[in-house]
């Protein structure tokens, strides 16, 4: 059966629940690269190839979820964005949704935002994936208040150039995590791979964002 694809640009939100099974759906904010913030959604990253920004969303898809996301504009700050964002998340909090309902996922400078907004909401219950964002001399190590919190799926990609787990990063480190995974993909298409709707690292979003048990 197909699916529709929802998105809900957060610049249009608050968000349209009803309360309507808001409680059972669950909600994903989707967290683009940086690449996208200042080109269109059909240009050609030189070396990676164009971003599949709508084949990632309809594959996050699913049928008990509502994809919200949007094309960040150029120079987004992350810090702020994540703010934003937070605010997003406690209105569909208020509008009956239970915070271990909703997940964030971010690919790259997305995955830095996720990482923020992990930091600055403190909550245990939220879900987040990143996606090739943590690396060697990674510059959020330079903040040693940094923590993340809430349930931590990291994915990174063998051959992305100075890629490292976090779990050997500081700010993993410094957190005190009850739910955390990550996984090392080898698809040799180093950072590349978060351009592309990979069943790769799709699959073990989906299936954080589904399990109920964590």
């Amino acid at each position: 059966m197909f699916l529709r694809l929802i998105i809900l640009y957060l610049s249009f939100l608050p968000f349209a629940t009803n309360a309507q099974n808001s409680t059972q759906k669950k909600y994903v904010f989707f967290l683009h690269n940086k690449f996208l913030e200042g080109h269109s959604l059909n240009e050609s990253h030189p070396k990676y190839g164009p971003a599949a920004y709508t084949a990632i969303l309809e594959k996050l898809q699913s049928k008990n979820s509502v994809i919200l996301s949007e094309k960040r504009k150029p120079g987004t700050n992350p810090e702020i964005y994540a703010k934003k964002i937070i605010l997003k998340i406690d209105s569909l909090h208020s509008d009956g949704v239970p915070y271990d309902h909703i997940s964030i996922v971010g690919t790259s400078q997305g995955a830095y935002i996720a990482q923020y907004i992990s930091y600055y909401a403190k909550n245990p219950d939220l879900k987040f994936v990143f996606i090739g964002a943590s690396f060697k001399n990674d510059s959020m190590n330079k903040d040693h208040e940094f923590r993340l919190y809430g349930k931590i799926l990291s994915i990174n990609e063998k051959t992305d150039v100075d890629a490292e787990l976090l779990s050997r990063q500081l700010r993993f480190k410094n957190s005190d995590l009850k739910s955390f995974k990550e996984i090392t993909l080898n698809t040799g298409l180093e950072h590349g791979f978060l351009f592309r709707a990979l069943d790769e690292w799709i699959i073990p979003a989906k299936e954080w964002i589904s399990n109920n048990n964590l």
